[in-house]
C-alpha cells in the first residue's frame, strides 16, 4: 500500500465551482486587493473569532509585518522557541531583530517556565509558536508578558483553530500569523499568509505595511512591502475557509485514531495530549527508537514519512553568529534525533492508518 503525505490532490479534486469563480474575476479584472480579498478576510476573521484579518504574501511575511508596525528594529530581541520552522526567525532577521532561543517541552510548544530568564533590556517581544497544530502555554505567556510590558505575537501557522480551554490561537496576542502555503490547514494554491487581531491600529498599519505603505493611491503615509494577498488566491480561499471546520475535526479524528494504535507499541512514544488543549494536527509526530532505520523501512514500505526537522534551528550555519552550541536546548536537539512524522489529515483513511500503525509494529516486533 502507498500511503501519500499531501492531501492536495484529494482536496482539489472537485473544484468547478473555483474555476467559475476565477472566470469571474477575470471578467472583473479586479485583481489587487479587490472584492474577494475583502471578502475573504472577513471569512476567515469570523472563522477565527476576531475583528480583523488582513492577507498578505506569505506566512512568513504575516509574521515580519505585525513585528514592524510594533516598531520592532536592530538591536532588538524577540524571544521564541528553539525547534520552530526556519521561517519564525527569518521573520525576526527581516525587520533587523535578533531571535533569541528558549527550549521546548514534548508538547513542540516553548517551556514557559524558561521565559521569565530569557527577558532582557532589549526584549522586544515574544513569539509563541503553536507547532504541530498544539497550543502554547498562552495564559501564563501573557501574564509574563503584560508583567514585562511586552507585546505577543503569535506564530499560529500550524495551528489554525487549536484552542486553548476554548480560546483560540490568534486571539491571545497583539497579531497572530497564519500561513496558507500548500501544506498548511488550508492554502490558496501557492505562498500565501494572513494576519488576525482585534487591535484596531494593529490592523491600521498592518494594511498600510502590506501595500508600499500607501494610505490611498496617491498618498504614501510609511515606507512599506508588497506584500499583498491576491485575488486569485482569495477566491480559492473563499471556497475552502467555508471547509474550515470539517477539516479541523478531519485532522483531529485521524490523529486520536493515531494515538490509539500506537500507544500499543513499546519503541513508540505518543506526545502529551493535554485535555484542555483542541490540537488540529498539522503534523503528527512520533518519538521512536532507531528513528532513521523505520523511516527508511517506511518508505520502503510506501509510507511517505517525514522528518520534522533533522537538524536543529539553533545549529544551522544560518545562525551561527546567535553563537549558541550544542547541548543548550537538550529537548529540541531529542526532538531532531527521535521525531518522525507520518501523514495525517481529514482525507486518510482508517486503512491507511492501520497499515502505517502496523508497518511501525512489525519494524520493531516483527
Amino acid at each position: 500500500m502507498r500511503v501519500r503525505y499531501s492531501p492536495l490532490a484529494q482536496q482539489f479534486a472537485d473544484i468547478d465551482s473555483i474555476f467559475d469563480d476565477l472566470r469571474a474575476l477575470v471578467a472583473s479584472g479586479d485583481f489587487t486587493l479587490g472584492k474577494p480579498v475583502r471578502e475573504f478576510e472577513e471569512m476567515f476573521a469570523a472563522a477565527v473569532g476576531v475583528k480583523h484579518a488582513i492577507g498578505v504574501g506569505s506566512g512568513t511575511d504575516a509574521l515580519k509585518i505585525p513585528l514592524r508596525a510594533l516598531g520592532l528594529g536592530p538591536g532588538d530581541e524577540v524571544i521564541t522557541a528553539a525547534n520552530t520552522f526556519y521561517a519564525t526567525v527569518g521573520a525576526i532577521a527581516e525587520v533587523g531583530a535578533r531571535p533569541v532561543f528558549i527550549d521546548c517541552d514534548d508538547t513542540f510548544c516553548m517551556n514557559v517556565d524558561q521565559l521569565e530568564k530569557a527577558i532582557t533590556l532589549r526584549t522586544k517581544a515574544i513569539i509563541p509558536v503553536h507547532l504541530t497544530g498544539d497550543v502554547a502555554e498562552m495564559p501564563r505567556i501573557m501574564e509574563i508578558a503584560q508583567r514585562h510590558n511586552l507585546p505577543v505575537v503569535e506564530d499560529g501557522c500550524q495551528s489554525l483553530l487549536g484552542e486553548y480551554k476554548g480560546k483560540r490561537v490568534g486571539t491571545w496576542g497583539a497579531a497572530t500569523a497564519f500561513s496558507m502555503h500548500p501544506l498548511k490547514i488550508i492554502n490558496v494554491w501557492g505562498d500565501a499568509g494572513i494576519v488576525v487581531t482585534n487591535d484596531d491600529e494593529m490592523n491600521r498599519k498592518v494594511r498600510l505595511l502590506r501595500n508600499h505603505g500607501l494610505r490611498n493611491r496617491d498618498e504614501m503615509e510609511i515606507l512599506g512591502y508588497n506584500s499583498r494577498l491576491d485575488s486569485t488566491q482569495a477566491v480559492i480561499g473563499k471556497w475552502i475557509v467555508r471547509k474550515l471546520p470539517d477539516i479541523v475535526v478531519g485532522r483531529a479524528a485521524a490523529g486520536a485514531y493515531y494515538d490509539q494504535g500506537f500507544a500499543r507499541i513499546p519503541q513508540v512514544r505518543v506526545p502529551p495530549r493535554r485535555d484542555y488543549t483542541k490540537n488540529v494536527f498539522l503534523l503528527y509526530i512520533l518519538f521512536v527508537k532507531d528513528r532513521d532505520a523505520l523511516l527508511k523501512h517506511c518508505i520502503d514500505k510506501g509510507i511517505e514519512a517525514k522528518v520534522h526537522y533533522p537538524i536543529p534551528l539553533h545549529l544551522q550555519d544560518a545562525l551561527k553568529h546567535l553563537d549558541y552550541k550544542v547541548g543548550d536546548f537538550p529537548v529540541s536537539e531529542r526532538h531532531c534525533r527521535e521525531g518522525i512524522s507520518f501523514p495525517v489529515d481529514q482525507h486518510l483513511s482508517r486503512a491507511e492508518q492501520d497499515y502505517v500503525i502496523e508497518t511501525v509494529n512489525s519494524f520493531y516486533n516483527g
